[in-house]
């Protein structure tokens, strides 16, 4: 998983023509990059909305309803390593082409699985479109983060992200008009009369025009990113000699080349891990949560509209900590972001009305700095050690899978009371904010290496 030399071949698309470039290069491939994280930001928070619309079609319980997220974010697990695997055999720039193809394929086997409908399918076609997004979360996340001035990578990858939670707030007005609000079920009040089977058919199909809009997007950005000259990453992430990993099994880099010897790593993956339970819970969630009556007592296709409140929130978010990380230590930052987010998931669980909605809302701003943040901590001070991390700590996003655990506390103790468990999963990333974080190496701390 070697970063490649720029020589001969092995660099693909991803040379840059000339350094004379300069900032104006890096300006624009960031600019289109943004583009790639507005799309998967809006194509997994269209989860948010798809899963109450799939709950009441298929009829699931609680449990069934987030494997559905789960088998998303298993594909981050066994697509990691596959996709750094992919990206040094073809390159990042082809690479995110065909993680932008794998995802258009998904979606458009949407549209059978809604036909049928078939649950089995619906589960499949979901796993190749986040098959597709780790690929692009592998090559993405660590382009941005190192390929600017080291000092600023944590506010670089917040202010791209704020692109992902842009996509990310748009995705519930379009999935809350586009699935339920032309459905039985997101149109009905909570407690409303089953679904008869014709109404459960009708609904089902729903979802056909929305991930036929996103198939052609997504295939339009392949072929826009596939004539677009990125320029290469900075050298100091870059193997000297390939040849001399090139056939070494992933086990022998991790245990022979120090990765597990930067704490900062170490404890950043399960950071990431543990992070995702907690996001993916409240945005998975969310609908279900404020439509009760004792919350908010809404239909589905109105608490969408709520959901885009939460995901607005970690948009702005972003934008502030981009600019507040560019004066303040980004572990400072991450510590009160997790502290602010364990005391309004307190209230979330502790409370009723909308003092308990709009306090799940507010999650969302004090989320919003965590991932990319806990990101560029985690793969501070690697140097050409880089690639090998950052496949671990998007490895790491697999921790959405555990979402299930969530729902099963959900069908046992009640819905509130699962985000308890958001709350805990808070108070891990205060541990990593305060102390493992700091990067050391062999109990040394680490020097950052000097501003490019």
């Amino acid at each position: 998983m070697a970063l490649i030399p720029d020589t001969g071949a092995a660099r693909g698309s991803d040379d840059l023509r000339g350094t004379a470039q300069g900032a104006t290069s890096y300006t624009s491939a960031l600019t289109l990059l943004a583009s790639l994280f507005f799309m998967w930001g809006f194509i997994t928070v269209i989860n948010g909305t798809l899963l109450p619309h799939l709950r009441s079609v298929f009829e699931l319980s609680y449990t069934q309803t987030t494997l559905i997220e789960s088998v998303w974010f298993i594909a981050y697990f066994f697509a990691s390593i596959p996709s750094a695997m992919l990206i040094e055999r073809v390159g990042y720039q082809r690479s995110m082409v065909i993680g932008l193809g794998m995802m258009s394929a998904g979606a458009l086997l949407m549209v059978p699985s809604a036909r049928l409908p078939s649950y089995e399918l619906t589960l499949f076609a979901l796993f190749v479109i986040a098959s597709g997004i780790t690929l692009l979360q592998v090559a993405a996340n660590p382009y941005v983060a190192v390929v600017g001035k080291p000092e600023t990578a944590s506010s670089r990858l917040n202010l791209v992200q704020a692109f992902n939670s842009a996509g990310a707030t748009l995705a519930p007005l379009f999935g809350g008009y586009l699935i339920l609000g032309r459905t039985t079920s997101g149109t009905a009040v909570a407690g409303a009369a089953a679904l008869t089977p014709a109404e459960r058919l009708a609904d089902a199909q729903s979802v056909v025009l929305p991930y036929l809009i996103v198939a052609g997007v997504l295939a339009l950005l392949a072929f826009v990113i596939a004539r677009f000259p990125l320029p290469a990453m900075g050298v100091a992430t870059q193997r000297a000699v390939k040849t001399d990993r090139a056939d070494q099994p992933l086990s022998y880099r991790l245990r022979n080349h120090g990765l597990w010897n930067h704490r900062n790593l170490v404890f950043g993956v399960p950071a990431i891990f543990i992070y995702l339970i907690a996001e993916i819970g409240v945005g998975n969630l969310f609908i279900n949560f404020v439509s009760q009556p004792e919350i908010g007592n809404l239909t589905h296709q109105q608490a969408s509209n709520y959901l885009f409140l939460l995901w607005g929130g970690m948009m702005i978010g972003r934008l502030v900590g981009a600019f507040v990380m560019q004066k303040m230590d980004a572990g400072h930052a991450l510590a009160v972001a997790s502290v602010g987010a364990t005391i309004v998931m307190l209230i979330a669980a502790f409370t009723t009305g909308h003092v308990a909605m709009w306090a799940l809302i507010s999650v969302g701003l004090f989320h919003s700095i965590m991932f990319p943040t806990i990101f560029t901590l985690g793969i501070r001070g690697l140097g050409p050690l880089t690639e090998e991390g950052s496949g671990l700590l998007i490895m790491a996003i697999a921790g959405g899978a555990l979402v299930i655990v969530q729902g099963k506390l959900a069908d046992e103790y009640g819905l509130q009371a699962s985000f308890l468990l958001t709350a805990a999963c808070e108070l891990y990333v205060l541990f990593y904010a305060l102390w493992g974080s700091k990067p050391v190496i062999s109990g040394k701390p680490v020097v950052p290496p000097p501003a490019s």
